[in-house]
């Protein structure tokens, strides 16, 4: 895997992957055109274990109309300004099984999610499942 980024301008930066994609990455004071490298982190996260979760419940016919994973980090207050503590919501849309729910979260975590996996190494990760209103199934 390659990855590469340019300076374009004051804080500004576009990133590039070996597959032609790019990110636009602003680390200067408004991070008014793009994400900031913490920023991408997390949404890395949450694009794993999302990925993850969804597969799994897939292959597991599980009745999935949604999924929204939401990410919320605490950083150290001096430099270099690491995650010291992040908690990622799962919220569950669809008649899926609440057993399926978690042992499909429990499986991104702890086995699946290389992004997960790496952070967990430096950075506490907390979760929680919530579930849309009437659509979960007590199975």
């Amino acid at each position: 895997m390659i990855a590469k980024t340019v300076w374009k301008k004051e804080m500004e930066f576009d990133g590039h992957s070996e597959r032609g994609h790019h990110v636009v990455f602003d680390a200067g004071a408004t991070h008014a055109s793009g994400p900031t490298p913490m920023e991408a982190v997390l949404m890395a996260l949450c694009a794993c274990t999302s990925a993850d979760v969804v597969s799994i419940l897939q292959k597991k016919r599980e009745p999935l109309i949604s999924l929204t994973v939401s990410a919320t980090a605490e950083q150290a207050a001096a430099p270099p300004r690491v995650f010291t503590r992040i908690g990622l919501v799962y919220l569950v849309g669809g008649a899926v099984s609440k057993k399926a729910a978690e042992d499909a979260v429990a499986l991104s975590k702890n086995k699946y999610c290389s992004v997960s996996k790496m952070l967990e190494k430096a950075v506490q990760i907390d979760f929680t499942l919530e579930y849309e209103k009437a659509t979960v199934s007590s199975e």
